[in-house]
């Protein structure tokens, strides 16, 4: 076979042990190294769609999306199949970053994913239609100290986020973070449905509604769930951190792991987070399951919204209920 008037053949032995080397570089972080490498490798076999593949797969890396972007519709002039490849899903999320939503659309499609409504029903700048993916977790900085949310799936990049994150991801409830393609992980519900958990990439939307801690005083479980169903109906989320909440050593969160709560039917469900080590104890539980009135609790909500929330939450039930201790966190 002839591409660009060369006959396509097995890669050198050189463009070999440049990528090699250019992944163990990136690796170790040394995107610039690798980036130096990769480049060469290019070079010595431009007609490989690999060559072009793993330099968009390196400007992922480095969230240089531009670069991703021509690098990845380099890759996919070059494939040999039709559907499928992986090198439509890379440009899909570089066109998604980019908002550039007719190479979106096209790469998804490439891919083999059917897209909801037509270039005719939707302008040139409108994302695609929901796609309905359902539900997902992602992993808010999974470099860092990560940390497992759940959330709804807009399109194959990008999901919402329905949990309330704890103040130390920096992240908040019903903010859009672009996420990778390949799940690192699942989480399964008593229900049966197991559900992916996907790395993010960075934040795409932030979310102008800011996250309060508060301690609540809750007699019994129906009364947490007041809070929570009155913040709900209010739109926005209050969540019982004191229950939702579990530590998970990284090895067990990149596995399949049962949901601490059969919860995906709300927008309220449980997350965790992922640290190094031995695998950490249930946050706020007692080993006999009995329930503790004292409650942490996070509130995504605006700041005019958030006291008379509580306020009124308590005054239904002023000898069951009290709260003390509110504090914007994020």
């Amino acid at each position: 076979m002839k591409i660009f008037g060369r006959t396509r053949h097995r890669p050198s032995a050189s463009w070999r042990q440049a990528t090699d080397r250019a992944f163990t570089l990136i690796g170790d972080g040394r995107y610039d190294d690798a980036g130096a490498l990769l480049t060469r490798a290019a070079g010595l076999e431009p007609w490989l769609s690999e060559s072009w593949f793993n330099l968009a797969l390196l400007h992922k890396f480095r969230h240089d999306w531009e670069q991703a972007r021509a690098a990845g519709l380099r890759a996919v002039a070059l494939l040999d199949r039709e559907t499928g490849a992986p090198d439509w899903w890379n440009v899909g999320i570089a066109a998604t970053a980019l908002q550039d939503w007719p190479l979106a659309r096209r790469a998804w499609e490439a891919y083999g994913l059917r897209v909801p409504g037509g270039a005719a029903h939707q302008g040139a700048g409108e994302p695609p239609e929901d796609m309905e993916l359902g539900s997902a977790a992602v992993r808010l900085s999974p470099e860092g100290e990560a940390e497992v949310v759940w959330g709804r799936r807009l399109d194959p990049a990008r999901i919402e986020v329905q949990s309330i994150p704890l103040p130390s991801s920096g992240r908040r409830w019903g903010e859009v973070v672009l996420h990778d393609g390949v799940p690192h992980g699942e989480r399964a519900t008593l229900a049966g449905p197991s559900y992916p958990v996907f790395d993010e990439i960075e934040l795409w939307a932030p979310s102008p509604v800011p996250t309060w801690v508060v301690l609540l005083e809750a007699a019994t479980e129906a009364d947490r769930d007041a809070v929570e169903q009155l913040a709900a109906e209010a739109g926005y989320a209050a969540e019982d951190w004191s229950s939702s909440v579990r530590l998970l050593c990284r090895t067990c969160s990149e596995s399949c792991m049962p949901s601490a709560e059969d919860s995906l039917q709300t927008s309220l469900d449980p997350h965790d987070h992922s640290e190094p080590g031995q695998p950490g104890p249930l946050v706020h539980r007692t080993e006999d399951g009995l329930w503790v009135p004292e409650r942490e609790c996070g509130i995504a909500a605006p700041a005019s919204l958030v006291r008379g929330l509580l306020e009124s939450w308590a005054a239904d039930s002023p000898d069951t209920r009290d709260w003390r201790d509110l504090e914007e966190v994020v």
